[in-house]
C-alpha cells in the first residue's frame, strides 16, 4: 500500500513538475531531481504528520513544503532566467489540489485498514452482527409432549 501511494505521488509531482518547468525550458534531470526531493520529503510528512494534523493542514504544509523545495533547487539547480519563485507558486497551487484526494487515498488505503475495532472504522461489515446460537434442535413429537 505504501508503494503504490508514493508512486500516485510520485507520478503526480513528477506531471506537474515537467508540464510547469518544462514550459520554462528546464533540462529533464533537473526537473526529475526536484520531482524526486519534493516526493520523498512530501510523502514522509503525508505518513508521519496527516494522522496527527488532518487532511487540511497537511495540504497546507505540503504547499508551503512544494514551494520552498522548488524555489530553493530552483535556485541552484535552474538556469537564472528561469524564475524560480514563480514556477515554485504555480507548481504548488497546482499539486495542493491533487494533495487533497491524495491524501484520502492514503486514509481510505494505509490508515483505515490499521483499525482493529469494527465499531471505530465506518462502512465496516459487523461481523459481530451475524452470530451463530446454539440451541437444541426441537422436532414435533417435543411439542406434542407438552
Amino acid at each position: 500500500m505504501y508503494f503504490k501511494a508514493f508512486l500516485i505521488k510520485f507520478i503526480m509531482t513528477t506531471a506537474v513538475i515537467w508540464i510547469v518547468l518544462g514550459y520554462y525550458g528546464v533540462e529533464l534531470l533537473n526537473i526529475f531531481i526536484t520531482s524526486i526531493a519534493l516526493t520523498v520529503l512530501g510523502f514522509v510528512g503525508d505518513i508521519f504528520l496527516m494522522p496527527k494534523i488532518g487532511n487540511m493542514l497537511a495540504t497546507f504544509g505540503d504547499f508551503i513544503l512544494a514551494l520552498a523545495v522548488v524555489w530553493l533547487i530552483g535556485t541552484y539547480l535552474f538556469d537564472p532566467s528561469v524564475p524560480a519563485g514563480r514556477a515554485a507558486f504555480i507548481i504548488s497551487l497546482i499539486l495542493i489540489i491533487g494533495e487533497m484526494y491524495l491524501h484520502q487515498y492514503i486514509k481510505l488505503h494505509i490508515f483505515e485498514p490499521r483499525v482493529t475495532n469494527p465499531s471505530d472504522k465506518a462502512g465496516y461489515y459487523q461481523r459481530t452482527d451475524t452470530q451463530l446460537e446454539f440451541a437444541k434442535a426441537f422436532s414435533k413429537e417435543d411439542f406434542k409432549k407438552k
